[in-house]
C-alpha cells in the first residue's frame, strides 16, 4: 500500500472486491473506487425507489386492473417479477451445453431490449455468439495448461505487454491494479484458486455479484446474458455436472405461446412451470455476426 500526504489510506471496499484479490488492492486506485462505489450507490438507490412502483404496476397487472395491458406492453417490470418468483425462476443445467450467449457487440443500442423488462421484443435471440470461443475460456484454458510456470501463459504476456507500454492494468470494480510481475503472476494465480475450488466444492453462486443469467429465445430455450462468464468458463472447463441460472428475461414469442388463453394471475404459474422444460440453446443464429 502506498502512503500519501496525510498519512495512510485505507482503500475503501471495492464494489466487486473478493478477498481472494486483497493482496492486488492499491490505494493509488482510491478515487478510481470511490467514483464506482458512488456509481453503484446512486444507481441501487434508484433501483430501491422504483422497487415499489414495479411491484405495483406487476400488481395492478396480475389484478387485470385498468392499465394491465399496457404493463405487459411495456414488458412487465423485471425486479418484480423476480421478486414475486424468487428462485422458481432458478434453473439447473449442464455448463457444457450452455455455448451459446446473446451478442450485444457492434449491435446498436436502439436494437438491444431494456433491461429493466422482463419480456423483451426483437431479434435479440437470433444473433449468438459461441462461449466454446471466448476469450474467457481462453483465458481459463491459458492459464491452466500454464499452472507450473504461469510466466509462460498468453494471459501473462498480455498483462506484461500493458506493464511495459506503461498501461497497467487496473479494475476500478475490485480496486486493483497489476503494476509489477509479481502482482500479475498473483493475479493469475487468484484465478486458479478459484478453479481448484471449484473441482473440490463445486459451483457456487453467492462467489459473483449476480448468478448467472439466461434469456429464453421465442423457441423455448437458454442463451446466456452477460456478468458471470469466467465462472461459467471455469465451470465448463473443470467438467462440473451441473450449475444455477435464473431466467432474467423472456422472449415475447415464447411467453405470448405459452400464457395465451389463461389469464394474468395464472400466466406466472405457466411461465414456471414452462421455464422447467427449456434447455441450452446449441446452434448458431441467423443474424450471427460475420467471423
Amino acid at each position: 500500500m502506498k502512503s500519501l500526504l496525510f498519512g495512510e489510506r485505507r482503500l475503501p471496499t471495492p464494489p466487486a472486491g473478493d478477498p481472494a484479490f486483497a493482496p492486488l488492492e492499491d490505494t493509488r486506485m482510491y478515487w478510481p473506487v470511490q467514483r464506482a462505489r458512488l456509481s453503484k450507490t446512486v444507481r441501487e438507490s434508484a433501483q430501491s425507489l422504483g422497487v415499489p412502483v414495479e411491484l405495483g404496476l406487476l400488481s395492478l397487472w396480475k389484478h387485470a386492473l385498468p392499465g394491465a395491458t399496457w404493463v405487459e406492453h411495456i414488458g412487465l417490470p423485471r425486479r418484480a417479477v423476480e421478486l414475486t418468483l424468487g428462485d422458481k425462476l432458478v434453473l439447473h443445467v449442464n455448463p457444457n451445453d450452455l455455448v451459446r450467449a446473446t451478442h450485444w457487440q457492434g449491435w446498436a443500442h436502439k436494437h438491444r431490449p431494456n433491461s429493466s423488462a422482463f419480456i423483451w421484443d426483437g431479434e435479440w435471440d437470433l444473433r449468438r455468439g459461441d462461449l466454446r470461443t471466448s476469450s474467457r475460456i481462453r483465458f481459463i484454458q491459458d492459464i491452466d495448461a500454464h499452472r507450473d510456470d504461469l510466466t509462460q501463459s498468453a494471459a501473462f504476456d498480455k498483462y506484461m505487454a500493458r506493464l511495459k507500454a506503461g498501461k497497467p492494468w487496473s479494475s476500478h470494480q475490485q480496486g486493483i491494479l497489476l503494476d509489477s510481475e509479481a502482482r500479475i503472476l498473483t493475479f493469475l494465480r487468484v484465478y486458479l484458486s478459484f478453479m481448484d475450488d471449484m473441482v473440490v466444492r463445486g459451483f457456487d453462486s453467492t462467489r459473483g455479484k449476480d448468478m448467472l443469467g439466461v434469456a429464453v429465445t421465442r423457441e423455448g430455450r437458454l442463451l446466456k446474458i452477460n456478468r458471470g462468464l469466467h465462472r461459467l468458463a471455469m465451470a465448463q472447463h473443470v467438467g462440473l455436472p451441473s450449475v444455477p441460472v435464473m431466467v432474467k428475461a423472456v422472449h415475447r414469442e415464447w411467453w405470448e405461446r405459452v400464457t395465451q388463453d389463461v389469464p394474468e394471475k395464472v400466466a406466472l404459474h405457466r411461465l414456471r412451470r414452462s421455464c422447467q422444460c427449456c434447455v441450452p440453446e446449441r446452434e448458431p443464429g441467423p443474424m450471427d455476426p460475420a467471423l
